[in-house]
């Protein structure tokens, strides 16, 4: 089994050595340095709370390489998620939850294009941003109509944390079916991943 290239990112050295020590030793990972010259598959950025310091960063990850985003903060607020979102981060981890067993976890997930959202705050935000959205929705802007039922059901089976076999049981479809749908999504309403399609969804009040 080949190793994943991991680069890890972190203003404070004491944040970046603590994820760097869980990494290590692991055989799923490999820990690369930025400036080595060598793509990353997976890019983790540590941080104590987004701000605009770590937005510039995304972004720039996002627009510099083909790297998988992947964020361990300790401060997660609403606006954060939306503005990850935006920056292709495609997997939220809790820095209190980031053992070593879930960061090896999530990178996994990432290398595999999987999203890796905190369940428990999507479902806080949805009903938040979806009144949000809705009071300012362009009346010709996307609608409900955009997303057919099995589409919205799936987004926010998504949206509460839930992996493909998890969904794929919920709705009593295949996990290839499950794929596929929400590969449609994305790529008809012409989105980057999963995430980008719950946040999409949610931006526009359709879940």
């Amino acid at each position: 089994m080949s190793r994943i290239p991991v680069a890890v990112y972190a203003e404070d050295p004491v944040l970046k050595a603590g994820i760097t020590h869980q990494l290590r030793p692991r055989p799923e990972v490999e820990v690369v340095r930025p400036d080595e010259g060598r793509e990353a598959t997976v890019s983790l950025v540590v941080v104590d709370r987004v701000d605009d310091e770590t937005t510039r960063l995304l972004r720039r990850l996002r627009r510099s390489s083909a790297t998988r985003i992947g964020l361990v903060v300790g401060r997660f607020d609403q606006d954060a998620l939306q503005t990850t979102i935006d920056c292709g981060v495609t997997a939220v981890l809790r820095r209190a939850e980031a053992d070593q067993d879930r960061l090896v976890g999530t990178v996994s997930a990432l290398a595999k294009g999987e999203a890796v959202l905190p369940g428990d705050l999507l479902g806080t935000l949805l009903d938040h941003v979806g009144r949000l959205q809705r009071s300012v929705l362009d009346p010709n802007g996307p609608s409900l109509s955009t997303l057919t039922a099995r589409e919205v059901d799936m987004l926010r089976l998504v949206s509460e944390g839930f992996d493909t076999a998890e969904i794929a049981a919920r709705t009593s479809f295949s996990e290839r079916t499950v794929k596929n749908v929400l590969h449609e999504v994305t790529t008809r309403l012409q989105l980057r991943n999963r995430a980008h399609a719950v946040g999409h969804a949610m931006r526009h009040g359709l879940i």
